[in-house]
């Protein structure tokens, strides 16, 4: 039996070690954390509904009604009316037959590929995929082909060679470290020409991007027959947690009969089904909230360019800012707490070797006060780095 610690030790060496912070508050921009009063920029909680009061009481009215948790996977007993009527109120929200509620997007995105494809079929991965799809894909032993970042050409030079078998090509709608889209009307010709399924991953887009937020498929004006599979997770602009896929009639049966992470795993609480039909509500009522997104996006991204800053080509509330080194991401994030900031580093393996990041992320409930608290603090550590 090896032991653990050198590892262990390599990774700190490295500046790549992981730990967990203690969180002491609800989901705010204005948090508490390992006991400190901190100015969150990394929460995924796009639109601020995670403490919403219509969601919280609606997640209470759950509780009352159906209990703390479901008991049991939906195909036992654990399916819930909430469950059954959150499925039909996505279904009409992406505008597909059908939708399937899993207990995370990790689950979901390995439930769908493994279900679908096998040993002798073939799937396309875009490099920057989230690992979800990679593994989906590893699991489900069929054979992966991955891609240079958002490159059509050498997507369709890869599938024309394939021999047989089915094809399936999974992305993200936004990726989650760069934040930007996929070009999904070219993968969608793509895979008409090559009559082969498209899976789009729209964890960072539902809610943010779309009409009423529905998404980056939305975005791009694609329909069900371009778009077949759609995946979509609950605890990011939804404010909850889950996760869901929205297809045809057929699509749902294959997977009820056949996604083990679908069949195998308790239920998602009823409780917190309920809180996401109302944070449904909200999402597509409110269009207020895209809008402070959107002036947020623009305010950051003229003020980050403004002090010189690297930031990627992201429309999205992801605003990375390239650090190169791990340990360099690593001292801005300590630098930025210092001055009452959380702003996440991210690094390899997350993101690949050279592009560490601090990982700035904007919500609705930001206000532009509060992001130019931000940018002053970025200014002091670009002119201590030019000093």
């Amino acid at each position: 039996m090896r032991p653990l610690e050198p590892e262990l030790e390599r990774r700190r060496a490295e500046h790549l070690y992981r730990r967990r912070r203690v969180l002491g508050s609800p989901q705010n921009p204005r948090l508490q954390m390992d006991g400190q009063e901190l100015l969150s920029f990394c929460s995924n909680d796009y639109l601020g509904l995670a403490n919403h009061p219509e969601v919280i009481a609606a997640l209470q009215r759950g509780a009352d009604r159906y209990g703390a948790g479901s008991g049991s996977a939906h195909l036992v007993s654990g399916h819930s009316q909430a469950h059954h009527a959150l499925e039909e109120e996505l279904a009409a929200f992406t505008g597909r037959p059908r939708a399937l509620l899993y207990s995370t997007g990790y689950m979901a995105n390995q439930g769908v590929i493994a279900a679908l494809l096998g040993r002798d079929d073939t799937i396309y991965q875009d490099r920057l995929n989230h690992a979800s799809l990679i593994d989906g894909g590893l699991l489900s032993r069929a054979g992966l082909k991955r891609y240079p970042h958002n490159d059509t050409a050498a997507l369709a030079a890869r599938m024309a060679c394939q021999s047989g078998g089915d094809a399936l090509v999974a992305v993200d709608g936004v990726f989650s470290m760069d934040g930007d889209l996929a070009p999904l009307p070219e993968l969608a010709t793509l895979c008409e020409r090559q009559q082969a399924w498209l899976m789009v991953d729209d964890a960072h887009g539902f809610g943010v991007l779309g009409r009423g937020g529905r998404g980056s498929v939305d975005h791009f004006g694609l329909d069900r027959q371009s778009v077949p599979i759609l995946v979509g997770t609950l605890g990011k602009a939804f404010g909850t947690f889950g996760a869901f896929v929205a297809g045809s009639e057929a699509l749902i049966e294959t997977l009820i009969q056949q996604s083990r992470s679908y069949i195998y795993t308790t239920a998602l609480p009823p409780a917190v089904a309920e809180a996401t039909r109302t944070s449904l509500r909200l999402l597509q009522q409110e269009e207020w909230r895209r809008e402070q997104l959107r002036q947020l996006i623009a305010h950051f991204r003229a003020g980050a360019t403004q002090l010189g800053l690297n930031l990627m080509a992201s429309q999205t509330p992801i605003q990375p800012i390239l650090a190169g080194s791990a340990e360099q991401a690593l001292a801005w994030s300590q630098a930025l707490e210092r001055q009452g900031l959380l702003v996440t580093a991210i690094r390899p393996p997350t993101v690949p070797e050279g592009s560490a990041r601090l990982r700035v992320t904007l919500s609705a409930s930001h206000t532009l006060e509060q992001l130019d608290q931000l940018l002053e603090a970025l200014a002091r550590l670009k002119r201590e780095a030019d000093a």
